[in-house]
């Protein structure tokens, strides 16, 4: 039982060294042109006046005016996949759960966010 419990000590040990390691190893790690990519449209989000979760649909459409475009709903088939609406702005897209915001994001000129009915 000693040399369990000895062993058991030292693999504790060694897990909590390489937790507080990860830290200093993924800060050095540099960085690729995808994640200062991800890096940049999350600071802009950040700095633009989007739709904050738990806004109903009337005050989105109040304060930013009609979308361009309001997809069909999505889900509702059951408790666990509620109602998702997506309304599509010229620079964001609003997620709606049921008829409140859940995320606003900027809208990407890759083309992903673009033509959401060809993925269908």
């Amino acid at each position: 039982m000693v040399k369990f419990t000895h062993s058991l000590l030292v693999i504790m040990m060694l897990a909590a060294a390489g937790t507080l390691a990860l830290p200093q190893a993924v800060a050095a790690a540099p960085a690729s042109k995808g994640d200062s990519l991800l890096l940049r449209r999350v600071q802009e989000e950040q700095g633009m006046h989007l739709p904050r979760r738990g806004l109903s649909m009337a005050q989105v459409e109040k304060t930013w005016g009609a979308p361009l475009r309001k997809l069909p709903p999505r889900g509702g088939d059951s408790k666990q996949h509620p109602v998702i609406n997506r309304w599509d702005y010229a620079h964001f897209i609003v997620y709606f759960e049921r008829s409140h915001v859940i995320h606003a994001v900027l809208n990407t000129p890759a083309g992903n966010n673009t033509d959401p009915a060809a993925a269908n």
